[in-house]
């Protein structure tokens, strides 16, 4: 597998430039060659297919490169059999059976975890959808379950590919930390015990750095693709007074996913640990590192900046344009950095480490935290709040003392469910909705029930006991 890129292909003896995507995979057999004698090669349709994604449900070149690795090894275990990518119903389907063999129970070098098995299942069935399509392919390897269920009052035909393998269900699985756990995850980072404070032990590196991007992924909810590529300068300004009503944030346009603009917002304390890592730790790690192609910025501001001599905006700059950001004398430009002015983007890892060093040290219980793992917690903070009436309580504060601000106005009038969709950046409340449901919001509700019961006419309560009396 390669990586297309278009650069110097004026020397090429082309008459245009290819229409390749940037940074598109691109499979070839060992010969170099994408026909034979036979006519076009399998990797030549993979190709094909691999350049409609951009347009067709996958932006991201991150889900690019794991459909043609998928596809990749599919190749190669239909090769390994003799069995040609767009052959007869039954050979297709003998040979995904021995695939699934192969990569579920077979050797440890080769077996995929249950995740990793889904996402080829996914891959391939986008693949032959997209080869049916074409007239490419007369069958398909898989075998579809038809059924029926209820989406919103009405009856829809659903269907499953039985080569999926059986999940538990989401209720069974910890997919969020808990207040306390969020707070012990906080001071981990930062290099603390859960006293909040100091850990002999912590041999770590950056805890302030560390500890205020914790705090920022906990309390913007964005996906690790948006943080990690932050910039300096798009860190909001810090308000002359702390306020209870949470400061709004831009999410980069380009991190997005699927490359929509958002907002979402943070806490004053939360931004003011940002501004405090800006000022102190930040401007220790200043240096002046450079990559082999550096884009130098000038006068720089919170919209854009003057990039080799032009004018451009943040949020028309791509992830790895992002990462070559330098200011004029070195020094990355991304929010976190590392030694000498290095820009830091692998949180997945930080993170599973803390996660690791908190369990063995503190609490046995404590789960592997992932950086959208911390997008989920975000999603139950923020409903737990809205349902309770925090944040709407601060905004009428705001607007009783005269700040009332756009946010504080959309807090007082807006539905929570609502606002949760548009702090994560969800296209429908629907969506909002099934995500939910797959987390444990019952246990929200019933603890705001509780805090009130006091307050609960006695009479409601009653009528309430009648209705379940009549069941017996």
């Amino acid at each position: 597998m390669h990586y297309f890129s278009a650069e110097g292909w004026q020397s090429w003896g082309l008459g245009s430039q290819p229409l390749i995507p940037e940074r598109m995979p691109v499979l070839f057999d060992d010969d170099f060659a994408f026909e034979d004698g036979n006519g076009p090669r399998a990797t030549r349709a993979v190709n094909a297919w691999l350049r409609t994604l951009p347009t067709s449900g996958a932006p991201s070149p991150n889900s690019w490169r794991a459909y043609a690795l998928a596809a990749r090894d599919w190749l190669t275990h239909l090769r390994r059999h003799g069995v040609s990518v767009f052959g007869t119903r039954q050979d297709l389907v003998t040979a995904l059976s021995t695939y699934a063999d192969r990569r579920l129970s077979g050797p440890l070098d080769e077996r995929l975890e249950s995740s990793s098995w889904e996402l080829q299942i996914t891959a391939l069935s986008r693949f032959y959808d997209w080869a049916e399509g074409e007239g490419l392919a007369k069958a398909v390897p898989f075998t579809l379950a038809v059924g029926k269920r209820m989406v919103q009052g009405r009856q829809v035909e659903t269907r499953r590919n039985q080569a999926r393998t059986r999940r538990p269900k989401p209720h069974v699985k910890v997919q969020y930390l808990e207040s306390d756990f969020a707070g012990l995850f906080r001071y981990g980072l930062a290099g603390l015990g859960p006293d909040g404070l100091e850990d002999a032990t912590f041999r770590g590196r950056f805890p302030g750095r560390n500890a205020a991007m914790g705090g920022l992924v906990l309390g913007t909810g964005m996906r690790s693709r948006e943080f990690s590529y932050l910039l300096v300068h798009e860190v909001p300004p810090l308000p002359t007074e702390p306020t209870e009503v949470p400061i709004p944030w831009a999410v980069p346009e380009l991190g997005a996913k699927g490359r929509k603009f958002r907002t979402t917002w943070i806490e004053y304390r939360l931004l003011a640990a940002v501004h405090s890592y800006i000022a102190l730790d930040r401007e220790m790690s200043r240096g002046s590192w450079k990559p082999s192609r550096p884009l130098v910025v000038e006068e720089a501001d919170f919209y854009g900046g003057r990039i080799n001599g032009r004018r451009t905006r943040w949020s028309a700059l791509r992830p790895e344009e992002r990462v070559r950001l330098v200011g004029p004398e070195g020094g990355s430009l991304l929010l976190a950095l590392s030694y000498n002015g290095r820009p830091f983007v692998d949180w997945g890892t930080l993170f599973r480490r803390t996660a690791r060093r908190i369990r063995e040290r503190f609490e046995p219980r404590f789960p592997d935290v992932a950086p959208h793992r911390c997008r989920h917690t975000f999603a139950m903070a923020t409903l737990e709040k809205l349902v309770e009436g925090h944040y709407r309580q601060a905004a009428q504060l705001a607007a009783a003392t005269g700040d009332a601000s756009g946010l504080a106005l959309y807090l007082l009038k807006a539905d929570p469910l609502l606002i949760l969709r548009d702090l994560l950046g969800h296209s429908s409340v629907v969506t909002t909705e099934v995500y939910l449901k797959r987390l444990d919001v019952n246990r929200i509700y019933r603890a705001a029930w509780e805090k009130t019961r006091g307050a609960i006419d006695p009479a409601a309560l009653a009528e309430a006991d009648a209705e379940f009396a009549e069941e017996f």
